[in-house]
C-alpha cells in the first residue's frame, strides 16, 4: 500500500502548481530592462538644429 500512495502522489505532485514557476520568465522580462542598452531618451533631438535655423533664420522658434 504505501507503493501505491508514494505512486499516487508522485504523479498528483506534477498537477500542482508550482510557486517559482512564473520566475524564470518574470527575471527574463527584467533582465532585458536592465541590461538593454537601447536607450531612445539618450538619442532623440531636443530642438531644432544648425540646418534648420540657416533654413528658417534665428526669429522662428
Amino acid at each position: 500500500m504505501g507503493r501505491a500512495i508514494a505512486a499516487i502522489s508522485v504523479s498528483a505532485g506534477a498537477w500542482m502548481p508550482r510557486p517559482l514557476a512564473g520566475l524564470g520568465p518574470f527575471l527574463a522580462a527584467f533582465w532585458q530592462t536592465i541590461a538593454n542598452p537601447y536607450r531612445p531618451e539618450l538619442h532623440y533631438m531636443r530642438g531644432p538644429g544648425p540646418a534648420w535655423h540657416a533654413k528658417h533664420g534665428r526669429k522662428a522658434s
